[in-house]
């Protein structure tokens, strides 16, 4: 599995839907949907400032990840981007990788 961070900001429509269903039903929603894709929700939270929601999930595959962020974003109710996230050892593994690159124009 790999991991995500998905960061979600309301609209006015999504913060009123919010205010009629409540934080924890919401929590549960999001469960709900990464579960129904074979994850699991890691973290949680509500946030102050540019997002509203952030949140961290084991997804089974990239696919999965797209297909929140699309059914989430053709709500229009609420915004959502999401970024992989690596582990150090997955980095420790990527800095291993040979390269062979040029840079432009040289």
């Amino acid at each position: 599995m790999s991991k995500y961070l998905i960061q979600a900001s309301y609209t006015a429509a999504g913060a009123k839907g919010l205010i009629k269903d409540g934080g924890t039903k919401r929590r549960e929603t999001v469960k709900g949907v990464i579960e129904g894709l074979g994850g699991k929700l890691e973290a949680f939270y509500y946030a102050f400032g540019k997002d509203d929601v952030i949140a961290i999930a084991d997804l089974p595959d990239h696919a999965a990840a797209a297909a929140i962020s699309l059914t989430v974003g053709a709500t229009g109710t609420v915004g959502c981007k999401t970024t992989v996230l690596l582990s150090p050892e997955e980095m420790d593994e990527a800095t291993q990788k040979s390269v062979s690159y040029t840079p432009p124009g040289q």
